[in-house]
């Protein structure tokens, strides 16, 4: 069963960074996203844009969403809708980024990769 919502979930958490938010990030400023699925039965990909502020990563449609960059890059997110969860983790460089992901939906597993390019 594909589940398009998953991939907004999982997009989500990866670009949601890791430990404590600093003002003004040498991140911020609006990331396209890719999330591609290589186990289980989520979409193949799927493609967002997200804002990160102060290394705060925020997207206008997820609630229940928590993400943060480091200094350094470093990564880190989790996302739930419903019965959706999704979480990553990776780093972003300069204009690009890379991670991995995994989720569920329902009883069923998916994981990935991701990738960001700072628009």
């Amino acid at each position: 069963m594909k589940t398009p919502s998953l991939w907004l979930i999982a997009a989500a958490c990866l670009i949601a960074p890791a430990s404590v938010a600093h003002a003004r990030s040498a991140f911020d400023g609006s990331w396209d996203l890719v999330f591609v699925t290589q186990k289980g039965s989520c979409d193949s990909s799927y493609n967002f844009t997200v804002n990160i502020n102060d290394g705060i990563v925020t997207h206008p449609n997820l609630v229940r969403f928590k993400g943060y960059v480091a200094k350094s890059g470093a990564v880190r997110a989790s996302v739930t809708v419903q019965d959706k969860f999704a979480s990553g983790t990776g780093r972003l460089s300069g204009a690009s980024g890379r991670g991995k992901w995994t989720g569920s939906s329902g009883s069923s597993r998916c994981a990935g990769y991701w990738t960001a390019q700072r628009n």
